[in-house]
């Protein structure tokens, strides 16, 4: 057995993960005009698939919750048809692939939304940090979205627990609820975006109700131990804060920490959307949860072979999460594995676009994808 415990096998409730590298969810806009996956990611994803885990990449969960083109949904039946190809792919490779369940909320743009209505939030209140995308891919500033009714946020927990239900009719090993990076539940959370005075704002317990109820739709579809939750306690990305976030998320942490979940994922401070960030407001990371949190944690956030080992040796996360490595070395376990060199990631590629950047980075033995093709 490898000495490094990030190579060691994992029990993640019953499902038994050959190592602990996980391969972070990463937006790579590149589904087709239905917003449905194609074979070409199902190969990508197929080259990734000695992962001890893959979480997919943000997908959302109805075309309200569309947040950027080119991105996949879960919602139609060709969208669980491609996601199927996909979940097939990494399957036939000996992988497992949690799909994650995303609405965007107001980080979106009225050209990708129904009938080119305005996105849905919980209070009308504008990102002034980062750009929409519209559909012709024009980067824009965010436009002032419509505060949820009371009485659609039951709609809104439907589209998930529906969303759950399609990603296992798609094969999926489990899900995981998007609840960071300032989309829809960050925003629900966190008060710089909610001013509600309904049931679902005001107080940290009324803030985080729509998480709480989220979780409790997919649960029943799936059981808790195929469902994990993410969560960026620290991270300003898309003009996120809140007044008091260790109290918030603190609150959030152990409500979560009773439901037995499959794990909660974090992201480090020291991350922001796609990029470090060594100033972070607040230093809310796994070291700071995990005396809160007695199930499965996994940590993301900048990681590299020997900070990875070092958190898992000092217990501080079960499970390790790598984004950026993980699109430019497909064999990371392997290269892990054998202290080898990595391949540098190319970040104009990182979203949209073709196989460039997305299924070229070559392994370590370049013959090791032939046997993986398009079909």
């Amino acid at each position: 057995m490898n000495s490094l415990k990030l190579l060691q096998p994992f029990q993640l409730g019953n499902l038994e993960l050959p190592n602990r590298i996980v391969m972070a969810p990463l937006t790579r806009r590149r589904a087709d005009r239905q917003l449905a996956p194609t074979p070409l990611n199902a190969l990508y994803y197929a080259q990734r698939a000695t992962a001890g885990l893959i979480i997919s990449e943000a997908t959302q969960i109805s075309s309200q919750g569309t947040s950027l083109p080119k991105t996949p949904g879960i919602y139609s039946p060709e969208q669980i048809a491609g996601w199927q190809l996909v979940t097939q792919a990494v399957h036939d490779q000996g992988g497992r692939i949690f799909l994650q369940l995303w609405h965007g909320g107001r980080c979106s743009h009225p050209s990708l939304q129904p009938q080119g209505e305005l996105p849905v939030a919980p209070s009308p209140i504008a990102p002034t940090e980062e750009e929409a995308l519209t559909a012709t891919e024009a980067a824009v500033p965010f436009v002032v979205p419509r505060a949820l009714l009371t009485e659609e946020i039951p709609g809104i927990v439907a589209q998930y627990r529906q969303a759950a239900e399609n990603a296992l009719q798609a094969e999926a090993d489990g899900v995981e609820i998007h609840a960071a990076s300032g989309y829809l539940l960050d925003q629900f959370l966190q008060d710089n975006s909610n001013r509600r005075t309904d049931a679902y704002g005001g107080s940290v317990e009324n803030r985080a109700r729509l998480l709480l109820e989220v979780v409790t739709a997919v649960t029943a579809v799936w059981g808790a131990d195929r469902v994990g939750v993410r969560l960026s306690p620290s991270s300003t990305f898309q003009d996120m804060y809140d007044s008091d976030p260790e109290a918030l998320f603190n609150y959030v942490v152990t409500q979560l920490d009773r439901l037995q979940l499959a794990y909660l994922h974090l992201v480090e401070p020291r991350i922001k959307g796609s990029h470090d960030w060594p100033e972070p407001r607040v230093e809310l990371g796994a070291r700071h949860f995990r005396s809160l949190y007695g199930g499965t944690l996994i940590s993301a956030g900048g990681y590299d072979r020997n900070s990875g080992e070092a958190t898992i040796q000092r217990g501080e996360a079960d499970l390790v999460a790598y984004g950026r490595l993980f699109i430019a070395n497909p064999d990371l376990p392997k290269r892990f594995a054998l202290n080898a060199s990595l391949n540098p990631y190319h970040r104009p590629t990182f979203t949209g676009g073709d196989e460039r950047g997305y299924i070229d980075y070559p392994f370590l033995e370049s013959v090791h994808s032939s046997h993986l093709s398009l079909k």
